[in-house]
């Protein structure tokens, strides 16, 4: 069964606020990243907003890996983009707009993506959840996050079910500050 609804998404003149130094404290990224992306990996980004999980990413896969940073707003990537290149990161990052309707990866194939604190702003979760599948390779796990003051209990576990029906098992359900949270896996 589809969710769908009405789309939302957080603008990007609001992007501020999702990289600031205060919430590198609350939700560090390599804390939470930590043991899931390694040196040589292929990782996603999903909703990678201004990029504060795209440059951690980049850093932990290495040289050898590399990171989709995907976003439905040009401006976010634009973000990303400038941030990577101040960092000396950019030649890891592979920029990605996405439709309001589909990742458009086809052919993708990742050792681990991210969806942080954005499912509860997509149209269509079950369709998100099965594009997100079909960016995993075998093995590959998806770490889902969503914020307690959006999302309560009931309608996470709802996700984590659609995750199920897509083809996601799950593993773990990590600890994230202010946040509902899931590690899913494509067996």
């Amino acid at each position: 069964m589809s969710q769908a609804k009405s789309l939302y998404v957080c603008p990007a003149e609001h992007a501020g606020w999702l990289s600031t130094p205060v919430r590198r404290l609350i939700t560090d990224p390599k804390r939470i990243l930590r043991g899931l992306v390694g040196p040589g990996d292929t990782a996603v980004d999903l909703g990678c907003g201004p990029g504060f999980f795209t440059l951690p990413l980049a850093e932990m896969v290495g040289e050898g890996g590399s990171v989709i940073a995907v976003d439905l707003q040009t401006a976010m990537l634009d973000k990303v983009r400038s941030r990577a290149e101040r960092k000396g990161l950019a030649a890891r990052i592979r920029l990605h707009r996405c439709a309001a309707d589909s990742l458009g990866l086809d052919g993708e194939r990742a050792h681990f993506a991210l969806a942080f604190w954005m499912v509860h702003e997509v149209p269509d979760a079950a369709r998100f959840l099965g594009e997100a599948r079909d960016v995993l390779r075998d093995g590959g796990r998806l770490l889902l996050v969503e914020p307690r003051g959006h999302v309560g209990a009931e309608a996470f576990e709802r996700t984590v079910g659609l995750a199920a029906t897509a083809g996601l098992r799950p593993l773990a359900r990590p600890r994230v500050a202010f946040s509902r949270a899931v590690l899913l896996q494509r067996p």
